[in-house]
């Protein structure tokens, strides 16, 4: 894309879907076994703990098994070749864009770290947590994993917003685009200026605000989408 220098891309569940892991919406994930209230609330870790600890122990396991695909691969290729500054935005909580070589932002937190829910201390998660596990900081026994749940303030806020609206190209990969605050960057680009495309497997509710919607799985779309971009930069 001609005249666009600085890139922010924000992903989502849709783009590690082809590694495996499940969304909120399939049908036989292991999100179609729990409601969000029981397990990704801090309400449902203050009634019932040891549940949310076998829920994110049991997705813990599931992403460290997991491997990059074709769409992970490619955005650490944009960051890696495009001549200007390429921002990765996640609201994932697994490991797989770092696992492909990209340097990324994580919103939402991240399965393979702890946090202290006594002095906000965090550290490298064990495979298995449990209420037995004590903080390394302070001793604390409230460890909990490092992830934002519903009614909690996504992490780094004010660096993602600041690029959001300076950045000439927003794209939005594999998002709803249901949950706010990532559910207004788009708005946010557009008040500046900014182009604006959305890949998702099907249309979501945040479809029309993009400039561009391409459509299909991200392990296809998306390579050919950086290849697009990069072979734009270089003519």
């Amino acid at each position: 894309m001609k005249g666009t220098e600085h890139i922010v891309v924000l992903t989502g569940a849709g783009i590690s879907a082809d590694s495996g892991l499940s969304t909120f919406r399939d049908a036989d994930g292991l999100w179609a076994q729990h409601r969000l209230e029981d397990v990704a609330t801090p309400q449902a870790f203050a009634r019932d703990p040891d549940l949310v600890h076998r829920f994110y122990n049991t997705r813990r396991v599931q992403a460290a098994e997991a491997k990059p695909n074709a769409a992970h691969a490619a955005l650490a290729r944009l960051q890696a070749e495009w001549r200007g500054q390429v921002m990765l935005v996640t609201q994932n909580v697994d490991g797989l864009h770092e696992a492909a070589g990209a340097d990324v932002i994580h919103m939402h937190g991240a399965l393979a770290r702890a946090l202290c829910a006594a002095c906000d201390h965090r550290w490298d998660a064990q495979p298995e947590m449990s209420l037995k596990d004590a903080c390394p900081s302070c001793g604390t026994r409230a460890v909990r994993p490092d992830v934002v749940w519903f009614g909690e303030m996504p992490y780094h806020m004010e660096q993602i917003v600041q690029a959001v609206q300076t950045r000439d190209l927003f794209a939005a990969i594999g998002t709803s685009g249901q949950v706010y605050p990532a559910a207004g960057f788009v708005e946010e680009a557009r008040l500046i200026g900014a182009a604006t495309v959305e890949l998702n497997l099907n249309d979501s509710d945040m479809s029309h605000a993009f400039d561009e919607h391409i459509t299909g799985p991200a392990s296809a779309t998306v390579p050919d989408w950086v290849d697009r971009l990069l072979a734009d930069a270089r003519g």
